[in-house]
């Protein structure tokens, strides 16, 4: 018996040997299906393309430079000179006398020298300036009263009045339009030996408060040991001590008149169902029980007046 052995039909098998010459790939279309695994990766690498998304990312905004820091450069220096009246308050005084013949036998406690930040608040410098030099005329803070010290806190002087030791209304002076910017309240009472005009603590008389040729000049140095945040963004803070801080710390030192608190009792009862008489009763909390004064003040001359102030402990 015989046998007849037929071959299996020829296959087209890729030779994975690279010809030397040259011959155009073929079109991936007319690919036999019998593909091996190399030439499926070698013809799919060069028809595969990757794309990298990308991130449009837009560009960081700035931050807003911060503010400038107020200009306290100091313009000018005045000096004021305190002193102690021993009897002023004696009881045969008159309200014709002046506070030159009622304090003749006055102890002098010290000069203070005061540096103005005429950069800052030209016009409240300007008025300060004027009643510290024009010691002639009525207008002045020579002979004028320290009339309240509140311990711990700051000292008030300057007070506006017709009576001995009160600044006379002063003429002549440019409306003070720096009383309505904000940005004259950039200072705060933040440590001892600060100048700053009164307007949440003025004590002028309430007569002349409404003359419409009334300026405010009542004035008032924190005395310390630490801040009043109190007086912030409501007084102008325009100047501070450069020389004399334990002067200031000398008057601060002073007794003042305190009422009992059965007596700020009774007088909040009246305030409430107002009666006048509690708000005078209340003038004379925190007066000094010894007279302080202003016995001189002027301004200092000097080589190079735009200095920065000192930094005060």
């Amino acid at each position: 018996m015989g046998f007849s052995i037929t071959s299996p039909p020829p296959t087209h098998i890729i030779s994975q040997h690279r010809p030397h010459h040259h011959h155009p790939r073929p079109d991936p279309k007319h690919l036999p299906l019998n593909l091996t695994r190399r030439s499926l990766l070698l013809s799919t690498t060069t028809s595969l393309s990757i794309s990298i998304p990308t991130t449009a990312t837009s560009a960081p905004t700035p931050s807003p430079l911060p503010p400038s820091p107020p200009d306290t450069t100091v313009t000018d220096r005045v000096f004021m000179d305190f002193s102690l009246c021993p009897n002023y308050f004696r009881p045969e005084r008159t309200f014709a006398d002046d506070i030159t013949s009622l304090c003749s036998e006055s102890v002098l406690l010290g000069r203070v020298v005061l540096g103005l930040y005429g950069r800052l608040v030209p016009l409240t410098v300007a008025h300060f300036k004027s009643l510290c030099t024009n010691t002639t005329s009525s207008s002045s803070y020579k002979g004028t009263l320290v009339h309240k010290v509140f311990p711990g806190q700051f000292l008030l002087a300057g007070r506006q009045g017709d009576k001995p030791g009160e600044v006379r209304r002063p003429k002549g002076l440019a409306r003070n339009v720096e009383t309505v910017d904000s940005k004259s309240f950039a200072l705060t009472h933040s440590k001892p030996g600060l100048l700053s005009l009164c307007l949440s603590e003025n004590d002028d008389d309430e007569d002349i408060k409404l003359d419409p040729e009334y300026r405010n000049v009542e004035f008032l140095i924190t005395t310390g040991p630490g801040p009043c945040p109190e007086l912030d963004n409501k007084n102008i803070v325009f100047g501070s001590v450069l020389e004399g801080l334990d002067v200031v710390t000398a008057i601060a030192a002073i007794p003042t008149y305190r009422p009992a608190e059965r007596i700020k009792q009774f007088n909040d009862l009246a305030e409430f169902f107002g009666d006048e008489r509690a708000q005078n009763a209340r003038s004379s909390w925190n007066r000094p029980l010894k007279t302080i004064f202003i016995s001189d003040c002027g301004e200092v001359k000097v080589t190079k007046p735009s200095l920065s102030p000192p930094s005060l402990p």
